[in-house]
């Protein structure tokens, strides 16, 4: 029988027991190494590769994009087209006529100029439209029996007329809200311009910073100052940036701004003392226009002072006293 000896024991474990068993760990991890090392991955092969097919669907989609736009567009072109022609054969379509309805669509904030011949189109179908309806409510279907012939006319007429007017009262009225928007945030549009030049920004780099400023508070302003900054990013002469701004804003005020900006350009006076001038003017302005409302209002005031508060002044004063003296002549002389 053979008997095996224990092997050398260092505090309580076998020195080859655990000797045999981190040899064993050791080989693991070498034949573990050489098997990375073999079967190294490049670590952006993924990611180039998610890249790539992303950039092969951004192109696709942009290619549909494009391709959807460009077939709008056309589409669009040839609507257009055909409703010049059409316009054109009418004999309604003049070329001073179009140009001045595309300044109104600018100062009403419409960019596209191709509208103005729909415009022009719709101020010469209108017309036709409500003459029939009017024809229609007030002859055919008799809707108003009591109204004698010439007040008929005249009703056609009046219909007659606001088809033809219709167009334009739309485009003067939002026209009218779109500047007074722009009157009340131009002074603070200006002081800030002032201070993006103080900082040492450029004059596009300063209008886009008062756009993003400005763009809650004063949206219509915000924008168009935005488009100026695209403007001046892109286009070869500053000054035509500067002349659009005040062919798209019917205001004083700001084609006094266009020139101060186009002479500092021109003759490289300092910009911001010239912008604080004219932010201090028109804040000036502004107060000016408020006092003369204020000043107009006791004349304001007037008619409905005396057709609403004297009356009832009167009666309350009055009412009395009146009272008093219809009793007294109301008693019987014996009581």
């Amino acid at each position: 029988m053979i008997s095996s000896s224990p092997g050398p024991q260092l505090l309580g474990f076998d020195v080859l027991a655990v000797g045999t068993l981190l040899a064993g760990v050791a080989a693991f991890a070498v034949i573990l190494a050489i098997y990375a090392a073999v079967t190294v991955k490049d670590p952006m092969a993924k990611r180039v590769k998610a890249l790539a097919a992303r950039r092969d669907e951004l192109k696709a989609g942009i290619i549909k994009a494009n391709a959807r736009k460009r077939t709008s567009l056309v589409r669009r072109t040839d609507q257009t087209d055909k409703v010049k022609e059409t316009l054109a054969n009418m004999k309604v379509l003049q070329q001073s006529q179009l140009e001045d309805i595309q300044q109104k669509l600018a100062w009403a904030g419409y960019r596209n100029k191709e509208l103005a011949v729909y415009v022009i189109g719709a101020r010469a179908v209108l017309p036709i439209v409500f003459g029939i309806l009017a024809f229609l409510f007030i002859y055919a279907l008799n809707f108003f029996p009591e109204w004698g012939s010439s007040k008929r006319l005249f009703a056609l007429a009046a219909a007659v007329g606001l088809g033809y007017k219709a167009p334009e009262i739309f485009l003067k009225n939002k026209a009218g809200k779109r500047t007074d928007a722009v009157r009340k945030g131009l002074p603070d549009a200006l002081d800030l311009l002032v201070i993006c030049a103080e900082a040492g920004l450029t004059v596009d780099a300063a209008f886009n910073r008062v756009a993003k400023e400005l763009g809650r508070a004063y949206p219509e302003l915000g924008d168009e100052f935005a488009l100026t900054a695209i403007e001046l990013s892109f286009l070869n002469e500053r000054r035509m940036a500067f002349e659009n701004l005040a062919y798209r804003v019917n205001l004083d005020a700001v084609k006094g701004v266009v020139t101060t900006m186009i002479q500092t350009e021109r003759y490289g006076t300092p910009l911001a003392s010239a912008l604080r001038v004219l932010s201090a003017e028109f804040r000036n302005e502004r107060m000016m226009r408020a006092e003369e409302k204020a000043a107009r209002l006791p004349a304001i005031m007037t008619v409905p002072l005396i057709l609403f508060i004297l009356p009832t002044l009167f009666i309350v004063i009055l009412g009395p006293a009146a009272c008093s003296i219809s009793d007294a002549f109301a008693a019987k002389p014996g009581q």
